[in-house]
């Protein structure tokens, strides 16, 4: 009789430590972004290295201080992708990150593809946002736009 107490109180333990993990990594420390001057949507312009200030509106972001890759924000600009790659820096290597599922705006199945059949355009938006982490912003035609943080060259090799 106490080895099926044992068992089912391991059984319990093991099902509560699950959940705890799984509210760990899919909600816990996230938090909304403010975009607030100084931390508004910028992009690192051809001729130079310091980010500018790009319109943008309807901003919605998330973060998390547990990790730098977990930025991701979706937004509307009105500036044309024509406009936005003679300006700025094109990012070759974009790779977006999948976002929690409960951050609905933004798919990083379809951003990828878009990005891959050249409908969308990477641009750098900040580069070294934190060490070895670059900021990228990808624009599709229709000016919806997402952000999200990814590994750099540094910490790839």
């Amino acid at each position: 009789m106490s080895g099926k107490i044992i068992a089912i109180g391991l059984v319990m333990i093991a099902a509560i430590a699950g959940i705890a993990l799984y509210y760990l990594q899919i909600y816990a420390f996230y938090e909304p972004v403010r975009f607030e001057p100084g931390a508004e949507i910028r992009l690192t312009p051809i001729i130079g290295d310091a980010p500018e200030v790009i319109l943008a509106e309807n901003v919605q972001g998330i973060d998390a201080s547990s990790s730098p890759l977990r930025f991701r924000a979706c937004f509307h600009t009105p500036m044309s992708q024509g406009m936005l790659t003679e300006t700025y820096k094109v990012y070759d290597a974009a790779e977006p990150l999948v976002a929690p599922g409960w951050f609905d705006c933004f798919n990083a199945e379809k951003i990828g593809t878009a990005l891959e059949t050249g409908e969308a355009i990477a641009f750098l938006s900040e580069p070294e946002i934190a060490p070895g982490v670059d900021r990228v912003v990808a624009v599709f035609p229709d000016g919806s736009a997402y952000a999200w943080h990814q590994l750099n060259a540094s910490l790839k090799d």
